[in-house]
């Protein structure tokens, strides 16, 4: 006999999915937390339901302590598959008027709001661009997955399809580049954060200069059917892979990707948790 609780998950589930139809288009403002100068971003459920969360809690923990422990004053940080701009404007809250975030959107509407988020940020000085292109490892043209429950699952073809995606709401032709296209119009990053939906193995085949000559640090979300791909690109190109959730002091070497994955050039003298 199911239990009420078993007996409430499909009401739950429609509930969830009417909440996610509803929210489509809709964005507002939310500051980010005090450390950060509380820099304004503009978020949307559209993106993620998390956002609808009272305070601090709408934003994603571990984006912003790699922030708070990483991202230094004057650095150079690219933000691949930037979404409403959570690390992209905490990286550029620490980086500050002497450093640069370029955040790298696929999606046209979801560039729109990092784009409203920086204007409305002008006054702080921060130095952030946005480009709404996908990063691949060709330049050319993809087309772009919008997910039906939520953009930030969005996906480009020939890579997976996550299951929190829920199918396509509908297909945009977008621009792709290569990370090492990047290096080669602009100054080379300090620290790179990717989260791509399955498209990490193409971007990172597309940044052989970057790895062997800029060698920044990584911090990637990877999923399960990407890790062994990402991981032995990321350690054969000299990388050493750390789990980008454990607390500072706390990272062992793995050798493996973990879901969020920390990789440090093994020259760095830093040890895992240092800046």
């Amino acid at each position: 006999m199911a239990s009420l609780s078993d007996s409430r998950i499909p009401n739950i589930i429609s509930i969830r999915r009417t909440i996610e139809r509803l929210s489509r288009g809709r964005s507002f403002v939310r500051k980010l937390p005090r450390d950060f100068g509380q820099i304004r971003v503009v978020v949307s459920p559209d993106a993620a339901l998390k956002y609808l969360k009272p305070g601090d809690s709408a934003f994603s923990t571990d984006l912003l302590n790699f922030a708070r422990e990483f991202v230094l004053p004057g650095n150079t940080v690219w933000d691949i598959g930037a979404n409403v701009g959570v690390f992209t404007f905490s990286a550029a809250a620490r980086t500050g008027p002497e450093g640069q975030v370029l955040a790298i959107e696929a999606d046209r509407w979801l560039a729109g709001l990092l784009d409203r988020a920086n204007h409305l940020n002008q006054p702080a000085g921060l130095q952030v661009q946005i480009l709404a292109a996908a990063i691949s490892n060709r330049a050319g043209y993809a087309r772009l997955h919008v997910a039906e429950r939520g953009r930030a699952s969005n996906w480009i073809d020939s890579a997976s399809q996550r299951t929190t995606a829920g199918g396509t709401r509908r297909t945009n032709l977008v621009p792709t580049i290569t990370l090492d296209d990047l290096l080669d119009h602009g100054p080379a990053p300090d620290i790179v954060k990717m989260d791509i939906e399955g498209a990490e193995v193409m971007a990172l085949q597309g940044g052989k200069r970057l790895l062997s000559e800029a060698r920044p640090i990584f911090y990637v979300e990877v999923g399960h059917e990407q890790s062994d791909a990402v991981g032995k690109i990321l350690t054969d190109a000299g990388y050493h892979l750390h789990d980008g959730d454990a607390s500072a002091g706390q990272r062992p070497r793995l050798d493996h990707c973990a879901k969020n994955t920390l990789a440090i050039p093994s020259e760095r003298s830093i040890e895992p948790g240092s800046k």
